[in-house]
């Protein structure tokens, strides 16, 4: 919680409560603050004990902090059942099935001999001809 609090803030916050409170009224106000902590502590985990049984029985293994995206990223994708970065970015590559229908249109156009009409149009035989008036 205090992790990226430095030896810096730390004296000038201890000043500050000496400065505010002074010497014969701190170690009060720190018990005060101490026992609110102790007390909301408490009533965060008797929260937290409430949601996962309301969740249900197969719920009992859930932790709070999987519902922040980092955690949720690090343990399900990077971490979790062999699925790791690579396995995602070959899961969403479209280059496969781009490959398979470029070898298709290749195939159909192979298989499809093109000789020119017998009206003398220009079109080939094989694909329907163009009318103007549905364009």
């Amino acid at each position: 919680m205090f992790a990226d609090v430095g030896v810096l803030e730390l004296v000038t916050l201890v000043i500050l409560a000496l400065v505010l409170f002074g010497p014969d009224k701190l170690p009060e106000a720190i018990r005060t603050v101490s026992a609110f902590i102790r007390k909301f502590r408490e009533f965060s985990e008797s929260a937290k004990q409430e949601v996962r049984t309301g969740l249900g029985p197969e719920f009992e293994d859930f932790e709070f902090e999987d519902l922040d995206p980092r955690a949720f990223v690090r343990k399900h994708v990077l971490d979790g059942d062999g699925l790791g970065l690579d396995g995602v970015r070959d899961a969403l590559d479209p280059r496969p099935e781009l490959n398979e229908a470029v070898d298709a249109v290749r195939d159909a156009a192979d298989a499809e001999p093109v000789s020119p009409r017998k009206d003398g149009g220009g079109a080939a035989v094989g694909r329907p001809p163009v009318d103007p008036d549905a364009t």
